[in-house]
């Protein structure tokens, strides 16, 4: 991976000055959260370069708290003098009793989950191009019934340095991959798309692993199939969940029910419920920041803290929640779960990699069980109400199961439910758990930060589909 300067003009000697500053009117500790972020996009539609894209975004932002209290500031200059308004302005906003001075800042090292071998950043621009040719080529020779293609290609570099009032210091260099294909095919009657895709922390190996043909060869498919989908039933079925990208199911439906800010104000249907079982003894939900390369991993938090592998709910039983410092000093945990989109924003509680752990069954016989049931596969998305955890959520590639048997594929399916509720039907789980590959966003209060999810095949034992045939 080629070297980038550090792009924080700013040494130690000055940050203390900083962090005195920002604390001149009193508050618990503070932090400078500096971030130089570099994108590369490249969109290829009908056979061309439709557009081409370098984004490079940079800044710091100051935080002061005091209790629960935060007063915050950004700056997009990173001049030292510049960034000490900021300091000036969150220290006013935070106007706390005085606090401890900050200590002598010493630099702490970092394990490295991610270590990309080739960077987009180092490939010329029409070696960039060839590789969405390749998917584009690929898609258009499956099927005459292909009418478009869209192929895009993203790349990240995302520089972190956090320097904190207890005398902290990280640096972390953050790299993220993303194809994306989608694909349209026409019978002359009806038209579907369906999309594919993947990356992670990675850099080119990943077109070793999955190749462009492979995704788009994934996208026709789909898309092939789904041209003969009929209307959905509607009613209470059981649902079996494939494997893998499934998991955004739970990630919505359960996983913001458990990041700690949402039950500190008691608005989450599992606050104050540690200890109870809140799901099916064959239900272990793990929020896991150390899963190398996946979208999900980090080195360390927004705030500076080690990730914590976090068992949430085991064997049924709800043991803890998602930590910032904030959360996890009021609460008596360890925080570690502090993310932010970008310097312009505060932290929060958030999931990194998020999943369900493989059980015991075989998915096969988990299929065999169910004598009439739907299979879903791939969502688009939905809502959940996290007060209560009641959720809709729309597939893009569902099926019939009849006589134990994936039959028939479906168009307009709903899945209508409330977490918790969900959670104790689980009467199966597969052993063949699956790791999406690299293409999710978790979006909360505005922010987006991406993030990894995963779960094998399960089964819900009746579960309401929105259909359009009764």
């Amino acid at each position: 991976m080629t070297q980038v300067e550090t792009p924080f003009p700013v040494d130690d000697t000055d940050s203390a000055r900083l962090l005195s500053r920002a604390l001149a009117r009193g508050g618990d500790f503070a932090e400078l959260f500096f971030e130089h972020g570099l994108a590369i996009s490249l969109h290829f539609e009908q056979q061309k370069v439709r557009s081409f894209s370098r984004h490079v975004d940079a800044g710091c932002g100051v935080r002061v708290v005091t209790g629960d209290a935060s007063g915050y500031a950004y700056t997009e200059d990173l001049d030292v003098d510049a960034i000490g308004k900021a300091c000036d302005t969150a220290a006013h906003i935070a106007n706390g009793q005085p606090g401890l001075p900050p200590q002598e800042i010493t630099a702490r090292d970092l394990p490295n989950r991610y270590r990309p071998e080739r960077c987009l950043i180092d490939l010329p621009f029409l070696e960039r191009v060839a590789l969405l040719r390749r998917a584009d080529a690929a898609a258009r020779a499956i099927d005459p019934r292909v009418e478009a293609v869209e192929v895009s290609l993203v790349e990240s570099r995302r520089q972190i340095r956090v320097v904190r009032s207890d005398g902290e210091r990280v640096d972390d260099d953050q790299p993220m991959l993303r194809m994306n294909i989608m694909v349209v095919v026409s019978d002359g009657e009806k038209r579907q798309k369906a999309m594919d895709g993947g990356g992670g922390r990675l850099g080119l190996e990943y077109f070793e692993r999955h190749r462009p043909e492979d995704l788009a060869r994934n996208a026709v498919e789909t898309a092939l199939k789904m041209l003969d989908a009929q209307p959905a039933p509607a009613g209470e079925f059981p649902v079996v969940l494939a494997a893998g990208d499934s998991g955004v199911l739970f990630h919505e439906a359960v996983g913001h029910g458990l990041e700690a800010d949402f039950n500190r104000k008691g608005t989450s249907n599992y606050s104050g419920r540690v200890g109870e079982l809140v799901a099916s003894s064959l239900c272990t939900i793990v929020d896991d920041p150390s899963l190398d390369t996946d979208r999900g991993c980090i080195n360390v938090d927004d705030e500076g803290c080690e990730p914590q592998r976090r068992v949430l709910i085991r064997d049924g039983v709800l043991e803890g929640y998602m930590h910032d410092r904030i959360s996890a000093k009021a609460m008596g945990a360890a925080p570690g779960s502090g993310r932010r989109e970008s310097f312009r924003c505060l932290p929060m509680p958030r999931m990194s990699s998020t999943y369900l752990e493989a059980g015991e069954e075989d998915p096969e016989e988990i299929l065999k069980s169910v004598s009439y049931g739907i299979y879903a596969k791939q969502f688009s998305g939905g809502q959940v109400n996290i007060s209560n955890g009641d959720f809709v959520f729309s597939t893009t590639e569902a099926y019939l199961i009849e006589d134990g048997r994936i039959t028939a594929p479906l168009q307009g399916v709903n899945l209508i439910g409330n977490g918790p509720e969900c959670l104790g039907k689980v009467d199966a789980v597969g052993h063949d758990f699956v790791l999406s590959d690299g293409r999710w966003t978790c979006g909360k209060n505005g922010q987006g930060v991406p993030v990894g999810i995963g779960m094998p095949t399960l089964r819900i034992s009746a579960m309401t589909v929105g259909g359009s045939e009764l």
